[in-house]
């Protein structure tokens, strides 16, 4: 199942983004409350019906229908805390956000002064009412830095009303949204009439959850990152009842024999999580 690519325009109107948007803060950023886009959009403001699907199935997960991007996923905080930690430096970078939901990482990218951030997601639904908001939220509110606690709590009571915008931020200029599947938007990027250059880093966050994926990520990523570019990847030791995990791309990605890998963080609450870095064997 092949969900066509589409570019999202950034509304010229950036109040009208963030109208009926209830704010919280987690790690510094601002992000939007899922569960009232979610009530937004069982009344009517969910074109691909993934809200009301999810609903009726109670799954989070519909493989080719909704791939899990309305929820903040907890190894998205694992990331953010290690670019901190390796004092990851964007500046001046090229930078994707692949299968982004609600853009955190991009966004941190953005506050790091990254020169571009493109985020992708499968839905287009979660770019219009989550990521694109999130996205103006922060640049409109960037006097609010990025911290380094990545638990997912509020540092901060709910901003139920950002502040308004006068004009687009020029930060905001420098970022591109794309919804569909992988391979989709990588031709889109290479076909577009807009200049485009790989990828110094491409960041992606719970992705690898089943195998089935495997195949269109990894060519996605030879095809999309610089040839001395880096992949930092956030995942589940193992996702159980779907099947994938970090041992298991890991040696898809050997079997390739394109990447090498390594594994430059775990962590061992709960769940086993760890951060994969890859790059190009050659580079």
């Amino acid at each position: 199942c092949f969900k066509a690519a589409k570019e999202h325009d950034i509304p010229e109107d950036l109040d009208k983004t963030l109208e009926n948007k209830v704010m919280e803060t987690a790690s510094g950023l601002y992000y939007v409350n899922t569960s009232v886009v979610e009530m937004t959009c069982l009344g009517g403001a969910d074109r691909e019906g993934i809200v009301s699907q999810s609903v009726s199935s109670r799954s989070d997960l519909i493989p080719g229908v909704y791939e899990g991007g309305l929820k903040i996923w907890e190894c998205t905080f694992d990331l953010i805390d290690y670019f901190s930690e390796a004092e990851i430096q964007f500046t001046n970078k090229t930078v994707l956000d692949l299968g982004c939901g609600a853009g955190l990482l991009g966004i941190v990218a953005l506050r790091g002064k990254a020169e571009k951030v493109h985020f992708q997601d499968y839905n287009s639904t979660v770019i219009d009412e989550i990521t694109v908001p999130n996205a103006v939220a922060n640049c409109i509110n960037k006097g609010n830095r990025t911290g380094s606690g990545g638990d997912g709590k509020n540092s901060k009571p709910p901003l139920k009303r950002p502040k308004k915008a006068e004009r687009l931020p020029d930060v905001l200029t420098k970022c591109r949204f794309f919804s569909g599947e992988w391979s989709e938007v990588s031709q889109l990027l290479f076909t577009s009439n807009k200049p485009f250059s790989k990828y110094d880093i491409i960041l992606t966050s719970e992705t690898i959850y089943n195998p089935d994926y495997y195949s269109a990520l990894h060519d996605t990523l030879a095809q999309l990152l610089d040839k001395s570019g880096r992949v930092y990847l956030a995942s589940k030791a193992h996702y159980f009842g779907v099947g994938g995990g970090i041992p298991l791309f890991e040696k898809f990605v050997v079997e390739r024999n394109v990447f090498r890998t390594s594994i430059v963080k775990t962590i061992d609450k709960g769940l086993q999580r760890c951060i994969m870095e890859m790059a190009f064997k050659d580079s």
